[in-house]
């Protein structure tokens, strides 16, 4: 998972500028841990820990600012790296960056946003943690992101430049990162984080924004493998032993091949991860995210040792193979239902839960968006996300947008750019923006589809590197107008 809306009045503005430093600041001492896990016996080092700084951006020809004029600090704080840059002229706004999935390594890497140009051309600055901890540690992402935005101003001080706390605070982040972004502007974390900051907005990308659902999704997809390929009651934690069975019952070719069975297979799994719509094929064809999500069967259920009990649990799918109704209900009998342990995830009394949750519990504009062919963090994370939203009584914040990329985090920097800059311009204008309704079927089957939001205008990304992927959805995004 590499690469996870509130107007306020002026005076409410500053006064929570002022009150910002005694809400939750990174130096209160963290409550003692009710119990420990796996998680908790690792042991995390940042790649770099004596880094002060790093490169400016290579000027380009559009640039209207000096890029070579910011002001960037890098070190460590609370056992993280961090990077934060302030443009000469800063809008006194601060930008807090969510990376991905980071692996299960020991070394802790920090990377800049993928639209760092842009917020340092319109004058904000930006800040990046790499959390204190590698795995699916949302808990440890949303802490650390909140200490280091907590600690923005005592870092520039260090460094030499004095700046006023920040008017306005913003998250954005991909993946495990969107997860992030959507737990840090839950009324859940105001209440449970150690580290409390309120954001004005947030931009949650090809984000696991239903959190555990992601998991049952993932387990789901496994014990439906399983029964299709003749191993239905085979322990789904034992998914190793049987893998090459499943794996040669299913497909030719793994994944862009599938047999007879195959297919009835891909059926189940579209309908899993949202239904009908544009680019799932692709997905697969093109080997897509998929293999990544099949690389996670056979999971214990405690997502490597974020928790101490299974959390996976499959009772509420009902498993659809289209055109075959009898199939259906065949598997349906057959699929191994998994049920999760009541306490799991449960709310704990020394900070955030394990993961935190997205429970649609916020009043700040919220843009999410998320490509249609992702298999690993799927489209149907938006649907999990609306629902909730909506039952919270909180449509009015929340804007989703279908991209038409065929893989995970599958954007061109154009689509990222459009949908911080609309974020902003609601938050600042009080006018809700444009977005697709992501839970009407009819609506997301239709082939045109995602055709809005997407901007197939290439180019390198950040780091100089042409996406790759994005030339597939090109030549297959008809009947998509080509820019």
């Amino acid at each position: 998972m590499h690469f996870p809306i509130r107007l306020h009045l002026p005076v409410l503005a500053l006064l929570g500028a002022a009150l910002l430093s005694a809400c939750g600041g990174s130096d209160d001492p963290a409550p003692l841990p009710e119990e420990t896990r796996t998680q908790d016996s690792l042991t995390f080092t940042p790649a770099n820990p004596t880094a002060t700084t790093f490169a400016a951006m290579a000027s380009q020809a559009t640039d209207t600012v000096d890029m070579s004029t910011t002001s960037r600090w890098a070190g460590v704080l609370g056992g993280a790296s961090y990077m934060v840059e302030v443009p000469a002229n800063w809008n006194g706004k601060l930008v807090m960056y969510a990376h991905g999935y980071a692996g299960t390594g020991n070394l802790l890497g920090v990377g800049a946003p993928s639209i760092r140009r842009y917020l340092i051309q319109n004058g904000y600055a930006w800040a990046a943690s790499s959390y204190s901890k590698n795995n699916y540690d949302v808990r440890a992402g949303v802490e650390d992101t909140n200490a280091l935005a907590l600690e923005f101003t005592k870092i520039a001080a260090a460094n030499s430049r004095t700046l006023s706390a920040p008017t306005k605070i913003y998250i954005t982040g991909h993946s495990m990162g969107g997860h992030i972004t959507a737990a840090a502007i839950e009324d859940e974390a105001a209440t449970t984080a150690v580290h409390k900051v309120k954001y004005a907005g947030a931009v949650p990308m090809c984000g696991v924004v239903g959190d555990t659902e992601l998991f049952n999704q993932f387990a789901a997809m496994q014990v439906t493998a399983q029964a299709l390929a003749g191993v239905p009651s085979y322990p789904s934690a034992k998914f190793g032993e049987i893998a090459t069975l499943v794996t040669s019952t299913l497909f030719t070719t793994f994944p862009s091949v599938p047999t007879a069975t195959g297919v009835k297979y891909l059926s189940v799994l579209k309908n899993i991860t949202g239904g009908e719509r544009p680019m799932f094929n692709l997905g697969i064809a093109f080997g897509g995210s998929f293999p990544s999500a099949y690389g996670t069967f056979g999971s214990d259920g405690t997502v490597t040792g974020i928790l101490n009990k299974n959390v996976l649990d499959t009772t509420a799918f009902t498993y659809t193979i289209d055109g075959d109704e009898a199939g259906s209900t065949a598997l349906n009998a057959a699929a191994l239902d998994l049920t999760a342990e009541p306490d799991a995830n449960r709310l704990r009394r020394d900070g955030l839960r394990w993961i935190p949750k997205a429970n649609g519990e916020f009043k700040i504009p919220v843009v999410s968006i998320h490509t249609l062919g992702d298999l690993f963090v799927p489209f149907s994370m938006e649907q999990v996300y609306q629902k909730r939203v909506a039952a919270k009584g909180n449509s009015a914040w929340l804007v989703q947008r279908a991209i038409r990329g065929v893989s995970h985090c599958d954007f061109t920097v154009a689509e990222q750019v459009t949908a911080f800059d609309d974020m902003i311009k609601w938050e600042r204008d009080g006018v809700k923006p444009a977005g697709d309704d992501v839970v009407t079927p009819a609506t997301v089957a239709a082939a045109s589809y995602g055709c809005t939001f997407t901007n197939n205008t290439l180019g390198p990304d950040e780091s100089g590197t042409t996406l790759a992927l994005r030339p597939a959805t090109l030549a297959n995004s008809a009947p998509c107008p080509v820019p």
